[in-house]
């Protein structure tokens, strides 16, 4: 099977979890990452995006998912990326510098990495962590979708009005950077979502293209 044919994003498993990025599997060749302050509804999105309620763990706790989760698409070499989420996990403050760091370093060395998702409320969004990796993905050249998640919580005018000012904020950025509307209720935005993942994941492949081992300086 290639690649390209292995993109149904229902046939996604989990494969493992890692508290560093010395334990993120070496086999991965591409992988997609979605990130978010704790309440903005990541897990649903991912489990809405698979087709599969239980994939990943939704929890009324925002803050729960502390591990850097990995859900291989069927039995290929890309994979989609659950991060930690932030904001309201109510954990010490030395735990929480603790996921920073290893954040920090996934986004810099892992080199699978080809995209990243970012995830904010609509009623919420661009706050201080997302402008943060906003900043990041400008920097490091990491193509970055903006997914306003929850558009349901909104009449349709308001939901557009919020797309439209959040795109006019970025669009200084470049071609970095995309933004779309979403909804893990009603499934609004969901294939607008797979063609940004498929586009990222499914790129020509280069005849040299390994897996590498990631910089663990």
């Amino acid at each position: 099977m290639s690649e390209q044919d292995s993109l149904i994003y229902t046939n996604a498993v989990f494969d493992k979890s890692a508290a560093k990025l010395s334990q993120c599997p070496t086999d991965i060749i591409r992988e997609v990452a979605f990130a978010g302050r704790s309440n903005a509804g990541k897990s649903s999105a991912l489990n809405t995006l698979t087709g599969q309620k239980k994939l990943a763990r939704t929890s009324k706790t925002p803050g729960r998912t502390q591990l850097i989760n990995f859900f291989r698409l069927g039995e290929s070499k890309l994979a989609l990326v659950d991060l930690p989420g932030y904001g309201f996990a109510k954990v010490p403050v030395k735990l929480k510098n603790e996921w920073q760091k290893e954040l920090e370093t996934y986004l810099n060395r892992r080199q699978a990495l080809c995209g990243l998702v970012l995830l904010m409320d609509i009623r919420h969004p661009l706050k201080e962590f997302d402008n943060a990796m906003l900043d990041w993905a400008l920097e490091a050249g990491m193509p970055i979708h903006l997914l306003l998640t929850k558009s349901d919580k909104l009449k349709r005018g308001p939901a557009q009005s919020t797309l439209l000012k959040v795109r006019k904020a970025v669009k200084d950025l470049g071609g970095l950077v995309s933004v779309q509307t979403f909804s893990s209720h009603n499934g609004e935005g969901l294939r607008e979502l797979e063609k940004r993942l498929n586009s990222w994941l499914t790129a020509p492949l280069l005849a040299e293209d390994t897996p590498a081992p990631d910089d663990q300086v």
